[in-house]
Parts: C-alpha cells; sequence; structure tokens
C-alpha cells in the first residue's frame, strides 16, 4: 500500500491530479458512483424507486428497484426507443407517415384520437405517445414497424436485453395490463439514460407541454414539468394494477439525475414525491472529478528497470457521485506490490487505486505504466544489486 489522503488535501506524490478538485464533466469521462441508497436509508412511499445519477451512473436512493412491477404507459419509453433507434439509422423518417389500423382506432385508455384508415406523419405519432400518452398512437407505430403490435413487443424484449434490461418483459407497445408485461425500476432507469444519451436529437419531444392533433389539445402527463424543478422528461404511468408511477429526469446547473418511482397511490402523491426525490438527490449528492484524462495518479518505483520509476495512469478519467458530507473522510489509496521489476511495458497493469469514503460503496480502478521501462543492462543490474547490498532498499 503506498499513499493515503483525504478528499481536498494534496497527496504527496500524487502530482497535480492529487488536488482532486472538483471540475465540469468531460463528456469521455469515465464516471462512477460510490453512492450506496440502502445505507442511506431515506424512505419514500413508493412501492417500488430508484434515483440514478445520469453521469455515473451511481445510485443516490433505492426500494425495491429488481421488484418485478407493471409499468403501464412508462412502458412506451421502449415503444419510442425502438422508434429512435430506425430514424437514426435512416430506414425511418418523421415525415414517413403510417396508416391508422381498426384496432389502433378501437384502442381504450389515452388516446390521440387517430381516425381509422387516415395516414399520420412519424413526427405526430411520437409527440402523440410521448405527450398524450396515446395508446392508438403506440399501435400504429408498433404495426407500422413490424407485422403486427405482439411481433414488435417480441422486438422490445429482445432489445430490451441488449441494453441491459435484464429482468423486464414485454408483451405489448403500450403497457396495457399483462400479467407477464413487467419491468423492474432498474431497468426503467436504464432505459431512460440510453434515451437521454443515445437520442440527445429527439429528447426535447419530451420537455414539450402540449400537443394538438386532429383539433383536439391535450397536455404534457408529466407533472414536473409544471414545477420549475428542472425537470424535461419523462413519462407518466397509470393502472389499477400499477399504481401510479413516473420515469422522470431533471437537469439543475449541468447536472442530470433520473428518477423512476411506482405504486403511488394518487397524481398528487406521484407529484409531490417525484420533487421531492430529486430535491434530495440534487441537496444531497455532487459528483467531484478526480483525475483528468492522462493525469498521472503516482508514481511506482521500478527495480533494475533503466528509469527509477513508472507513471501511473487510469485508462479514461475517473469522476465519482458522493454525499457532499462525505467527501471531507474520502480516501484515496494506491496499492501496490514494491517495488516492479523491469521490464514494464506501456499498459501493464501494475497498482490499483482504492477509494473509500463513510456510507459509501468501496471503489477500486487498475492503474496501468504509462511507459515502457527497458531492465538495465549487465552493468546497471550488477550495481543495483551491490547498492541494495550495501545501503539497502531504496524509500520512495
Amino acid at each position: 500500500m503506498r499513499r493515503v489522503g483525504i478528499f481536498g488535501k494534496a497527496l504527496p506524490g500524487l502530482g497535480t491530479a492529487c488536488a482532486l478538485i472538483a471540475s465540469v464533466l468531460l463528456p469521455s469521462i469515465f464516471l462512477i458512483g460510490v453512492a450506496n441508497g440502502q445505507v442511506l436509508g431515506y424512505e419514500t412511499s413508493a412501492k417500488q424507486a430508484i434515483l440514478v445519477d445520469a453521469e455515473t451512473g451511481a445510485v443516490l436512493m433505492e426500494k425495491a428497484s429488481d421488484e418485478l412491477m407493471h409499468p403501464a404507459s412508462m412502458s412506451k419509453l421502449m415503444t419510442v426507443y425502438m422508434v429512435f433507434e430506425r430514424l437514426r439509422d435512416g430506414s425511418l423518417k418523421l415525415d414517413d407517415t403510417m396508416r391508422v389500423s381498426e384496432k389502433a382506432w378501437r384502442m381504450g385508455g389515452s388516446k390521440m384520437f387517430v381516425r381509422v384508415d387516415t395516414l399520420v406523419t412519424v413526427e405526430d405519432l411520437l409527440r402523440g405517445v410521448i405527450i398524450q400518452s396515446g395508446n392508438d398512437a403506440s399501435i400504429v407505430l408498433a404495426e407500422g414497424l413490424a407485422s403486427s403490435e405482439e411481433a414488435f413487443a417480441e422486438a422490445m424484449t429482445r432489445r430490451a436485453r441488449e441494453l441491459g434490461m435484464n429482468d423486464s418483459v414485454f408483451k405489448n407497445a403500450t403497457g396495457w395490463p399483462d400479467p407477464e408485461h413487467l419491468v423492474t425500476s432498474r431497468d426503467m432507469a436504464t432505459l431512460a439514460q440510453h434515451v437521454i444519451r443515445d437520442y440527445p436529437e429527439y429528447y426535447p419531444y419530451f420537455a414539450e407541454r402540449t400537443f394538438t392533433y386532429n383539433k383536439i389539445k391535450q397536455g404534457n402527463r408529466n407533472p414536473l414539468l409544471y414545477r420549475g424543478a428542472g425537470a424535461d422528461g419523462l413519462k407518466t404511468g397509470h393502472t389499477e394494477q400499477s399504481g401510479y408511477g413516473l420515469v422522470a429526469s431533471a437537469e439543475r446547473n449541468g447536472r442530470r439525475l433520473i428518477l423512476v418511482v411506482n405504486g403511488l397511490d394518487s397524481v398528487n402523491a406521484r407529484s409531490r414525491e417525484a420533487e421531492r426525490l430529486l430535491d434530495f438527490g440534487f441537496r444531497e449528492f455532487k459528483n467531484y472529478e478526480l483525475f483528468g484524462d492522462g493525469e498521472t495518479v503516482d508514481e511506482a518505483p521500478v527495480w533494475l528497470g533503466e528509469a527509477d520509476t513508472v507513471p501511473l495512469v487510469l485508462e479514461a478519467p475517473l469522476t465519482i457521485t458522493m454525499q457532499r458530507k462525505a467527501r471531507r473522510n474520502m480516501k484515496v489509496v494506491v496499492q501496490m506490490d514494491r517495488p516492479i521489476p523491469a521490464p514494464v511495458k506501456k499498459g501493464d497493469r501494475v497498482a490499483t487505486l482504492v477509494i473509500t469514503a463513510k456510507d459509501s460503496t468501496t471503489i477500486e480502478k487498475p492503474l496501468f505504466a504509462a511507459q515502457d521501462v527497458d531492465r538495465r543492462g549487465l552493468i546497471g543490474r550488477v550495481t543495483a544489486a551491490i547498492s541494495h547490498l550495501v545501503f539497502g532498499p531504496a524509500t520512495n
């Protein structure tokens, strides 16, 4: 074990990186979170919930986040994601049209009020799904992209697995009650992250407050859009079986959080609880950049090398999410076997960076040699051996 430091204080020998001062997040940063919602024990009236930092993936709080639940219209996020993919690959355009089937027209629940056997643009259908939560619009899109809604739902489940949504199963495009149509709040947070990160050009649809189609104006059902809390998405859901749910995202001062709640007992409870949990996340946690791109974390001594030391670096910049009060006691430790025998090749894993803090999950990241260090020649090795015998091992 090499050196220990406390966040905010210089760590001798770690160079400029060890000031560990928070700075603006970089888009290519390798991001990790050290928050642990179970340790925090923050209560919520939702039956299932998860609050995640969108940049680092840190879980700030969670409750039954891996429990299967009925998502209701929150399912439509997956439907929309499938459409976004087709727009990106060029096989679909916003001004393409799709025909409304009788099945879509007859569908109950929330509606866009499309008319049977008419043609509707993809962009209008997207707004009908995102803003108006139209079950009819969802079915039109599903049937337009697959041979049937059932085939589209199977494709939704397959794509969900590829996105890391390992426990979710979709049986339709709308979230209409089905005993096998189940997701987890963790999976829905994963999906929200993909929607936001993968398709920023389409994400602004989620912040639109109203949409008028067929001379019928409807408001966005997301209550947070009207509360001035930085919210700009994503999707509500409600059935008698699921209760009231919401996949929400908000950005404040350049930092974004994603929240999933479900199983609440009223519209007002959903609105209040979502806002309260987001306020908690923004208030209690912060992102801290520890090491920049290519920044030296430490110098490792090299035995019988042409250079006495080799710089150690991470594979990518490092930012963590943690409670504001915990950062004062954060410890940064470099663990290694010392000295490292030459030769050393650039990219060799030679040490481990360990980050700990109270009430936080321990983070361990590999450290790599930043350059080659060749082995000394015969005379150099003999000289080093004699020096070791006479003066003892070098200290560092």
